[in-house]
């Protein structure tokens, strides 16, 4: 039976279906978001792309529209790539459109923008329109929709204030009551972790997750009627399409509409035949509306990502499935449309995909991706064991420089750490191969020595036999101690080529530890282990200490054992480091730095056992007191040290941390260390480092590391002596461009009051508080020439710091107390902090 016109329509292709389209699939979804809005729940649909998050949105609209519900659809791709005041205003433009607020209010939503804009911040000002504009002239309840959420990622701009904005609205549901009738739902292709930076004021954790799935049979009723008429028995059609798109609505919707266009011709071809001629074959000429290259570019769209993005979908290729991870690769691979996960596990979302792409296709891409391609792919087939196609040399260093700020395959990773190890292992073979023609040579000349002194010894014994035998005695006595010089020699020199053979298996094994981390999803941990593993050879080539190498060796393999919760192995380890460091001399700089390192990794093992808790604080004690009595040679702010910042930093928390009454020497000492990383960041001029070091010690003098930031009253009471010794300091290292005492200078000449706290601040301090911003670089304000208007965003603050640091525009932008990413928050208590002291 022929197509009518009529049911060539039937199927829609791309963009939202109208909400009366016949073909629309209702799936357990749309009950879902639709009961969660009604009751004024904030929902999120976060999924890949064409999974119907647009038509689901539209639906669920008509359903409350219809029970008197105000429902206001905001597009981010409408607003587009724009400042940080045309964004918001942007919002408010189509809140005031959604909601026909002109047309029953007389509302001149630019008026109003105009007027407020100039005064507050733009997120103040969206706040502010919606608690008195609309929910104060619509009186039903209202749910705005924003779709293509992820579309905030393209901004230039952090756009945490708006989901900040959206938490605080639900949190005042219970203080303000016209809160109650508002609700928001986002949809887009994202996930929570990508969209909002500041964990600590996302809206997601007390949202409710819509999940939205592909179509099951009997949901499909809809597209079955479709069908009807035209085939004489749809329902086998239906299933044999479903098992090819695995119910993905666009490519179900597609499959169907194609059957129709098929059914037209005198010799209509099967699903199979018309997926494999009209999908598969020429994907890339014939994906029309896009679809399969919108997946590719997902997943080709970061070189960093890119690399174990495919690894990834490979190891799920091989497997059928893998265990799916909550991790930012798994998310991306799963955003991307080509896996959905089921029963936890990863799997490729339908057959179309797996044909499309293919093993041959990822393997394409790979190579496109990596340097080391032809030696990788070989070298994979030979599983691992053609080392003759391991990197060498400037190779090996190019390769290293392209892998590091790439999220790398596990695969990848052990070729890289393979190709090193073999680069240690050669360097080692030839310090072995020399050692062994050292050996020969003074075997040789032993042997020389042993035989002229026997030799000469005869000569002198048929001399001097008729004068006695004492003399025959002693000259024998003297050969013989010749000869256990020579013995002893040789001894010494094979003890040195087993020394050279224990620590290239003890490197070997670091390596695998590295290698099995990455296998196991750690990549932060391999990358420390491949960090010892350098540091390790450094130490051996420059101290020529084989004893103070295994020892380090022994730790660091240790440290990765515990973090593989294998503790008996760990274990072993570290007591092997400590038999190796008492042969070692303790008053040198690098053997003092490695007992350190050793008795960190001891106390932390300890720490992670029952029972363990003093000789844990043993362990922490030992430490501490070899950096307190040694603080010259454990000094960590020197280039290649043994211990780090951060193992110092370790040594004191494990202390404060497991003592019930906190250790004021600890305490201070590690105050002390605060301090000396700061002057040693702002002597470096990194000024990065310096406001985050700044940050963290003024946390941690105030007792609020766990909070992550100060509030009034710590500000009211934090010292005034650590405050001015910050100050100083960064004064002193900026020639008086940076520091709390030029932050004051500029407060008071921008008019600002001090002492006042923001509670009671009234609208003259705002605009006096966006002067002093302004001043100081942070704020630009009203400058339409500008890239945007607003707070800048940190890194590029930092960035023009970096570049131009005597900038007057940017004097006194430094410190950012509050925290490293989120310093307008300052704003609350600058004022008190600088009327406290005398800076």
């Amino acid at each position: 039976m022929r197509a009518t016109t009529t049911n060539s329509n039937f199927y829609q292709v791309g963009a939202s279906l109208p909400v009366d389209a016949p073909s629309y699939v209702k799936r357990q979804a749309d009950e879902e978001f639709y009961q969660k809005l009604q009751a004024g729940k904030f929902c999120y649909v976060l999924n890949s792309r064409q999974m119907g998050k647009s038509s689901l949105r539209v639906q669920t609209m008509q359903r409350l529209q219809k029970e008197g519900t105000v429902c206001a659809a905001i597009d981010l791709t409408g607003i587009g790539k724009v400042s940080q005041q045309q964004w918001y205003g942007g919002i408010v433009y189509n809140l005031s459109e959604s909601c026909q607020l002109e047309d029953k209010f007389d509302f001149d939503w630019q008026e109003w923008w105009q007027k407020h804009q100039t005064i507050l911040s733009p997120v103040q000002c969206l706040s502010l329109f919606i608690e008195k504009v609309l929910l104060d002239k619509i009186q039903q309840p209202i749910v705005i929709f924003v779709d293509e959420i992820d579309k905030v990622l393209s901004q230039d701009f952090s756009t945490d204030d708006f989901f900040a904005l959206i938490r605080f609205f639900q949190n005042q549901r219970v203080d303000n009551p016209i809160f109650q009738r508002l609700t928001f739902a986002l949809l887009g292709v994202a996930t929570p972790g990508d969209l909002i930076q500041n964990k600590t004021q996302t809206p997601f954790n007390i949202g409710e997750a819509i999940e939205l799935h592909g179509f099951e049979f009997d949901e499909v009723e809809p597209l079955i009627d479709g069908l009807e008429g035209i085939f004489d028995n749809p329902q086998p059609i239906m299933r044999s399409i479903l098992d090819w798109t695995g119910g993905q609505p666009f490519l179900t919707q597609k499959l169907c509409k194609f059957m129709l266009e098929e059914s037209e011709k005198d010799n209509p071809h099967s699903v199979k035949e018309v997926v494999r001629s009209r999908i598969i074959e020429n994907w890339e000429s014939q994906d029309e509306p896009e679809h399969l290259r919108t997946i590719r570019d997902r997943i080709l769209s970061s070189e960093q990502r890119a690399g174990y993005l495919l690894e990834l979908y490979q190891q799920i290729q091989q497997q059928g499935e893998i265990a799916a991870k909550k991790n930012l690769e798994s998310s991306e691979l799963r955003l991307s449309g080509l896996v959905v996960q089921r029963e936890g596990n990863l799997r490729v979302y339908n057959r179309v995909y797996q044909q499309v792409f293919n093993k041959n296709w990822v393997e394409t891409q790979l190579k496109n991706l990596r340097p080391y391609s032809e030696n990788f792919r070989f070298w994979v087939a030979s599983k691992g064991k053609d080392e003759s196609r391991l990197l060498q040399g400037k190779a090996l260093v190019d390769a290293e420089e392209w892998a590091k700020d790439k999220s790398l395959g596990y695969e990848d990773k052990q070729f890289l750490a393979a190709s090193r190890e073999k680069e240690i292992q050669e360097k080692i073979a030839a310090e072995k191969q020399e050692a062994q023609l050292e050996r020969e040579r003074k075997d040789k000349e032993a042997v020389e020595k042993i035989n002229l002194v026997l030799s000469e010894a005869n000569k002198k014994a048929k001399r001097r036999i008729r004068s006695g035998s004492l003399v025959l005695v002693l000259t024998v006595l003297g050969a013989i101690a010749s000869v256990t010089y020579g013995v002893n020699l040789v001894n010494t020199i094979r003890t040195e080529i087993e020394n050279i053979k224990k620590s290239q298996e003890n490197f070997s094994t670091l390596a695998e530890l590295g290698a099995k981390l990455g296998a196991n999803g750690k990549s932060d941990e391999a990358a420390k282990v491949r960090e010892q593993v350098g540091l390790a050879y450094q130490v051996q080539e420059k101290f020529k200490q084989r004893e103070l190498t295994q020892a380090l060796l022994f730790a660091s393999i240790s440290t990765a054992h515990q973090q593989l919760e294998e503790w008996d192995k760990a274990e072993k380890a570290i007591n092997r480091s400590f038999n190796l460091l008492e042969s070692t001399n303790p008053s040198k700089a690098e053997n003092l730095q490695t007992q350190v390192f050793a008795s960190l990794v001891k106390a932390n093992l300890l720490t992670n056992q029952e029972n363990n808790k003093q000789q844990a604080i043993n362990a922490y004690t030992a430490a501490y007191k070899t950096l307190k009595n040694h603080p010259k040679e454990t000094n960590p702010f020197e280039n290649n040290q043994i211990i780090t910042t951060e193992d110092i930093e370790s040594v004191h928390r494990g202390l404060l941390e497991l003592q019930p009454n906190r250790d004021q020497d600890v305490w201070n000492s590690l105050k002390e260390h605060f301090y000396a990383r700061l002057e040693n960041s702002l002597k470096s001029k990194d000024w990065r480092a310096a406001d985050i070091t700044t940050d963290t010690l003024m946390l941690f003098i105030a007792d609020r590391e766990k909070e992550r930031y100060l509030d009034i009253p710590q500000i009211e009471k934090f010292s005034c002596t650590e405050l001015k010794k910050m100050d100083d300091l960064w004064v002193k290292n900026s020639n008086g461009n940076f520091g709390f005492s030029v932050q004051k200078e500029i407060w008071v000449k921008t008019k600002n009051r001090l002492g006042v706290k923001p509670s009671d601040w009234n609208e003259n301090d705002y605009i006096n508080y966006l002067r002093f911003a302004n001043a100081v670089g942070w704020y630009n304000i009203g400058n339409k020439n500008e890239r945007e208007s607003g707070f800048v965003g940190y890194n590029d603050y930092i960035k023009t710091v970096k570049d131009d640091p005597l900038s007057p525009k940017i004097r006194g932008g430094l410190p950012l107390p509050g925290s490293d990413e989120d310093y307008k928050a300052m704003e609350e208590g600058e004022g008190v902090l600088f009327s406290r002291c005398d800076l």
